[in-house]
């Protein structure tokens, strides 16, 4: 633990009371100076701290920087963050800088996060609208023991993961959209890319981004994404920390990830039943330049969409984009 580490934890220790610069300087064997120059660095890294020449120094708030630290910091996980654990101020994408990392031998648990991303993808590389210090943005290495056949399961395990923290912070009626999205009321909130490199017939690694709109107010969306976007601030009237919101994701995650090796698929894919939008309802997924529509009867184990269409065919989908038949009328 650094110098100022060892500072930031004795202000927590004593948050919202004086800690005396004299006392910073024995505990951490260094000079009142160097103290106060780990100060402006804490400052820096957005601590709300007070100070006065006679008292000393007062944490009065934690940073919302996704910092390693902060994320750490009360996490319930054996692996998910607990690895090493990459923060950027900004970076191109979180799912980018992951791959580079597996490529070098990262080991699975590895942890990308930014404040911002200037090149953040979706599925088909769509562009994910990434916002500095507004949104979660997270990439995760996975190293599971599959065939490449399997690496579709993991995206609606992300999926489950994902809504589980949504639902355990907020009050919000989240629901999954096929095959990786996150909706609330029909927009989406969050959304997963998931990409595998493999080696002969099994899987090197995979890498797992998640993108969640926490804190973006509707009128800082682009014109684009306003009647397709939301947010945690939309939905609930209020900021929501995003820590929080990793901490319990990571948490998530790793159970469902421990569940999925040790009992299969099946309980995976049965939570990802309850939490979907989409069985039983009248769809239209485009598939590259042709479009199934029809009712989705089923997700089989593989995560493909067993659709029925309008002819009474079954079709098994694999990927496409989804809408309401009402929707595609209205795209003309």
């Amino acid at each position: 633990m650094s110098t100022k580490d060892h500072i930031l934890r004795y202000l927590k220790e004593n948050k919202g009371n004086w800690v005396s610069g004299e006392f910073l300087s024995l505990k951490t064997n260094v000079s009142r100076s160097a103290v106060w120059k780990h100060m402006l660095r804490l400052k820096e890294e957005g601590y709300v701290i007070e100070s006065s020449r006679k008292k000393g120094y007062v944490l009065l708030q934690s940073s919302d920087l996704l910092l390693v630290s902060e994320i750490q910091e009360g996490l319930r996980t054996r692996i998910f963050g607990k690895q090493e654990v990459f923060h950027h101020l900004e970076t191109d994408s979180t799912n980018l800088r992951a791959k580079i990392l597996a490529d070098q031998g990262a080991p699975e648990g590895t942890l990308v996060v930014a404040e911002s991303q200037a090149g953040g993808k979706g599925r088909k590389g769509r562009s994910w609208f990434s916002p500095a210090g507004k949104g979660l943005y997270a990439s995760l290495i996975l190293r599971p023991a599959l065939p490449p056949t399997e690496a579709p399961r993991l995206t609606l395990l992300t999926a489950v993961a994902a809504a589980e923290a949504l639902l355990a912070l907020a009050p919000v009626p989240v629901r999954i959209k096929w095959p990786n999205d996150i909706t609330v009321n029909g927009k989406k909130l969050a959304g997963i890319l998931t990409q595998a490199s493999t080696e002969v017939d099994v899987l090197d690694y995979v890498v797992v981004g998640l993108g969640v709109n926490v804190n973006i107010a509707e009128e800082e969306f682009p014109d684009d994404l306003r009647d397709s976007a939301t947010s945690l601030l939309i939905e609930t009237g209020a900021t929501h920390p995003r820590i929080g919101m990793l901490r319990l994701y990571l948490e998530a995650f790793e159970e469902w990830y421990d569940r999925f090796r040790q009992s299969g698929f099946l309980p995976v894919l049965e939570r990802w039943k309850e939490l979907s939008d989409v069985i039983g309802r009248q769809v239209s997924v485009h598939v590259f330049n042709h479009r199934h529509t029809g009712e989705v009867l089923d997700v089989d184990p593989d995560g493909a969409l067993i659709l029925r269409d309008r002819e009474g065919v079954l079709q098994k989908i694999v990927s496409g984009d989804i809408f309401s038949p009402t929707e595609v009328i209205g795209k003309g």
